[in-house]
């Protein structure tokens, strides 16, 4: 969701918070802005649009400060517009904050202050909130720490907040509950930011801010606590990444980039844990705690959007491959229902960000009932791997395209791996098939990058299809949920209507859609539903829909019924979806691009979802 980013130090900060916002801008927002503390005054710059539209606005002013904030704000209270942009000064104009989250009783501590006297000149729950810290701050004559600690004890939501006092020209007051929140630490200098791409070439060494945590950040000082006023150690951690895995190294977007990384990171994913020579895998999270695994009386999967997606292909695998019942749920269903969950249960949350709201709720109910949660995340050191008992990394590296490409694959093969462990520990898979599937997914990176050598035969199905109103998606079996990615990836990047559906369900209501406008996109690979998807494809093509259907190398029959198809390399229906997601996340792409949206960051959406 909204992005923020804070410095202070011996740099100018205008620079380091203006570059930060921009690598921040796959999160998603509609309006920037940036506060710098300069002659005991905070100067404040915000407008609505692009963080470019923001620098223009700032050609030719003096922006010479070493203390500053920044912001990308994705609306939630009031419209998007200059007025609501963050941040914001408080009544006196002395405080100024940035805030990622939603307070849910502001109206009420609104209401409070309106009887006192305060005007408001936003819609937003974030001037509700500073004014609110304020007022706590004059009537206690107490330090901003203070203030804001009293504040908090009193606020309900998710909220990453960042302060910075006029009368205070070196410090940035820091607290979070529910928002990302990571801290670089230099060389007299400190960085602050939604995570760790704004300051990666300045320093890889971090603090990760937990929930409830507060901090005091100066250009030679961090100090954490709690809400208690109790200090606490920081724990510093060193990132990995590197500054080319956040720029887009030639491509001309960053969701073509990434969908190109994919042989590499699939290996990344697979390297050191997939040894298909000795015929092991070795995953430590597994390993440890392979006992409530194979006793699990089920597993519960908890997932939004694309991993919603990754989720429902790992129950069909699981339940192949272990024989323990899986439940796929939507985490924001899942959080509000009062779902039934006995210790023993397994959790198994999946997320690219590892800071999706509901999903972290839902994981917060579940373990309150004895569940064993266990984390597949992308994001080192985020707030879902904090939280879970054990977990696995998907090692896929930075995804700053907001429609998830590599993240997804990467979570498949993590899934997968998962699986044949527990099934090999379990005795419910024979040595045969185990050795076969380990095999085949030690292949699945070289297939994928022959599947990426003939990208351009999906660029010229795009051309054909770019202006279609609706499409429709359709498989069976394990091929069911890439349908309903494909077709949600379509929706995001394209803008065009999309569905999902079981083949089989087509003539329960979706084939009343079809006719000569319709394209229908078949996952069609050989697999032990293939004679039945066929039939279908006979189906659509009666009644005069256009077929586009995604086939195995040397399939005779599919491409007499299909008006283009594209062909993968043979794989095991398992193993499958990794590689027939491939062709449907460049579609995507290369529809979006045509149709003139920016693919990178399509309207409304957020790459990580942070609040409710």
């Amino acid at each position: 969701m909204c992005g923020i980013v804070g410095y202070t130090g011996p740099r100018q900060a205008y620079p380091v918070i203006i570059k930060g916002l921009k690598r921040l801008e796959y999160r998603g927002y509609d309006s920037s802005g940036v506060a710098l503390w300069r002659n005991h005054k905070i100067d404040l710059y915000k407008k609505k649009g692009k963080v470019a539209d923001l620098e223009e606005i700032m050609i030719g002013k003096d922006v010479s400060s070493n203390l500053g904030i920044g912001h990308t704000r994705w609306a939630t209270h009031g419209e998007p517009s200059d007025r609501n942009a963050h941040p914001h000064l408080s009544a006196s104009g002395r405080f100024a904050m940035i805030h990622n989250g939603i307070i849910e009783n502001y109206a009420q501590i609104k209401n409070e202050l309106v009887k006192k006297g305060y005007n408001f000149l936003s819609d937003t729950d974030t001037e509700v909130l500073l004014n609110f810290v304020e007022d706590i701050q004059k009537n206690n004559n107490c330090s901003l720490e203070e203030a804001l600690r009293i504040a908090l004890k009193r606020v309900s939501g998710a909220y990453c907040i960042l302060l910075i006092d006029s009368e205070d020209p070196e410090t940035i007051i820091a607290a979070r509950k529910g928002s990302p929140l990571v801290i670089g630490i230099g060389k007299g200098e400190h960085f602050l930011a939604s995570d760790a791409s704004p300051f990666i070439e300045y320093t890889k060494e971090v603090v990760y801010v937990n929930d409830y945590e507060l901090a005091i950040v100066k250009p030679d000082e961090l100090i954490l606590k709690n809400l208690g006023n109790e200090k606490i150690t920081p724990y510093v951690q060193k990132l990995d990444m590197e500054l080319a895995a956040i720029e887009k190294g030639g491509y001309d977007h960053f969701m073509l980039k990434e969908i190109f990384e994919q042989p590499s990171t699939i290996y990344d994913c697979l390297r050191g844990r997939l040894d298909a020579a000795a015929g092991m895998i070795r995953m430590s999270g597994i390993s440890e705690n392979i006992d409530k695994l194979i006793n699990a009386p089920r597993i519960i999967i908890i997932a939004c959007g694309t991993s919603w997606h990754a989720g429902l292909v790992a129950e069909y695998i699981i339940e192949e491959l272990c024989r323990i019942p899986v439940e796929v749920e939507y985490a924001s269903e899942f959080r509000y229902r009062n779902p039934i969950v006995h210790p023993g249960d397994v959790i198994i949350a999946i997320s690219q960000s590892g800071e999706t709201a509901d999903t972290l709720v839902a994981l917060e109910k579940a373990k309150e009932n004895g569940a064993f949660i266990f984390g597949v995340v992308n994001a080192v050191g985020s707030s879902i791997a904090r939280i879970s008992h054990a977990g696995a990394y998907t090692h896929a590296g930075p995804e700053i395209g907001v429609a998830s490409t590599k993240a997804f694959t990467g979570q498949l093969a993590v899934l997968m791996m998962m699986a044949l462990k527990i099934a090999q520990e379990k005795n419910t898979i024979s040595k045969e098939r185990y050795q076969m599937l380990l095999n085949e997914l030690a292949d699945v990176p070289e297939k994928v990058d022959a599947i990426l050598k003939n990208a351009t035969l999906i660029k010229d199905i795009a051309e054909t299809y770019k202006d279609a109103k609706d499409f429709l998606f359709l498989g069976r079996g394990y091929s069911f949920p890439v349908a309903l990615e494909g077709a949600l990836k379509l929706k995001e990047i394209s803008y065009i209507h999309a569905e999902g559906y079981p083949a089989a369900e087509m003539k329960h209501g979706p084939i009343a859609l079809v006719d000569a406008k319709l394209p229908v996109v078949f996952i069609a690979t050989s697999d032990s539903y293939h004679e039945k998807i066929v039939s279908n494809m006979q189906e659509i093509k009666a009644r005069k829909g256009r077929i586009i259907s995604i086939i195995t190398d040397g399939d005779s029959v599919t491409p007499t019924l299909s008006n283009h198809h594209f062909t993968i390399p043979p794989a095991n229906e398992l193993i499958a979806p990794i590689l027939n997601v491939i062709p449907l996340q460049l579609l995507a792409y290369y529809i979006g691009v045509l149709r003139g949206v920016d693919v990178d960051k399509p309207r409304n959406l957020a790459k990580s979802v942070t609040v409710e």
